[in-house]
C-alpha cells in the first residue's frame, strides 16, 4: 500500500489506542516503510510525513513525535477542542503551514453518551455530544476541500460507528451524531468524486479504545437495553485492526472505493 510523502491530520490521533499502547500504521511499497502514522487517545492532530524508518511504541505522543524527528521523518502536533470552529481551522492552517499542503484528513476524535434513550438526553450532553463528534468532523471536511479541489486530489476518512448503522449499540445522542457522519461521508464521496476527493468512512464495533471515559451519568434502562445486542457481539477488537482498515482507506490500493462506509466489527451486526 503505499502513501508516500503525504501530509496526514488524523483529529483524535489516539482514540484508537488499546489501553495505554501506541499502535502503528505502516505504509509500505515491498518492504520499505514509507510511512507511519501514531494513534493516541487525546485530541490531539498529529501530522506524519516522510518516515522511512520504523521506531518503538512508547505511550508519549511527545516522545513519539520526537522519535519520528531522530529516525529523519517530519511530524507535528496541534490540540484542539474539535467542538470549536475556530480551533478546527487553526488545525487546517497549521497543517497547511507546517507541511505546505494536506492530503488525507482523518476524523476520529469522539465521545460516547450515557445510553441514553430520547426521553432522558439533556439538551447540554446532546449539544457536546454533536459539536465533537458531527459538527468537528463537518467543520474539518469543509476546511479541507478547498484545498482538494485547487489540487485536484484529496482523501478524507471519517470514523463513524456500527452505532451510526443502527438503533441498537449507544444512546440516542451518540447514535444520532455517527448516523449524521454517515450521511456526510456518502454526501461528500458524491458530491466531489469529479474532482479527485474520496470521502469513506469505517464503523467500528467493539474496540478496545479509551472512549468509555467520556462516558457519564450512565443510563440503566438504555445500557439493559443496548446490552441485549451488546451480547451477539463475537468479541473485541483491537486498535491495530481498525488501523489496518483505515490504512487500505488512505492507501492508492482504495482508489475506486468512495462513499461507502466500511464496517469493522468481527461479524457483529451481520446477526442483525
Amino acid at each position: 500500500m503505499l502513501i508516500k510523502g503525504a501530509a496526514v491530520q488524523i483529529g483524535g490521533a489516539d482514540k484508537l489506542a488499546d489501553g495505554d499502547a501506541v499502535e502503528r500504521l505502516r505504509f509500505q511499497t515491498g518492504d520499505e516503510a514509507l510511512f507511519e502514522c501514531v494513534f493516541r487517545f487525546t485530541d490531539a492532530a498529529v501530522f506524519v510525513r516522510h518516515v522511512f524508518a520504523p521506531f518503538s511504541i512508547i505511550s508519549s505522543v511527545t516522545c513519539r513525535l520526537a522519535d519520528i524527528e531522530k529516525n529523519g521523518g517530519k511530524a507535528a502536533s496541534f490540540t484542539v477542542n474539535v467542538g470549536k470552529i475556530d480551533e478546527v481551522k487553526k488545525l487546517i492552517a497549521f497543517a497547511v503551514e507546517t507541511y505546505g499542503t494536506l492530503d488525507v484528513l482523518v476524523n476520529n476524535a469522539g465521545v460516547m453518551d450515557g445510553f441514553e434513550p430520547v426521553g432522558e438526553i439533556s439538551d447540554e450532553k446532546w449539544d457536546r455530544i454533536f459539536d465533537i463528534n458531527t459538527k468537528g468532523v463537518m467543520a474539518a471536511m469543509r476546511e479541507a476541500i478547498p484545498i482538494f479541489r485547487e489540487k485536484g486530489a484529496g482523501n478524507i476518512m471519517n470514523i463513524a460507528s456500527t452505532g451510526g448503522e443502527n438503533g441498537a449499540h449507544a444512546g440516542v445522542a451518540y447514535g444520532a451524531s455517527k448516523h449524521a457522519v454517515v450521511g456526510m461521508t456518502k454526501n461528500t464521496g458524491f458530491m466531489y468524486a469529479e474532482e479527485g476527493i474520496r470521502c469513506n468512512a469505517i464503523a467500528p464495533g467493539a474496540v478496545s479504545t479509551n472512549i468509555g471515559t467520556s462516558m457519564t451519568n450512565i443510563s440503566e434502562f438504555g445500557m439493559a437495553r443496548c446490552g441485549k445486542t451488546h451480547a451477539l457481539s463475537p468479541r473485541t477488537g483491537g486498535a491495530s485492526e481498525i488501523a489496518q482498515a483505515a490504512l487500505f482507506l488512505a492507501s492508492s490500493d482504495s482508489s475506486f472505493v468512495n462513499g461507502v462506509v466500511l464496517t469493522v466489527d468481527g461479524g457483529w451486526t451481520a446477526s442483525f
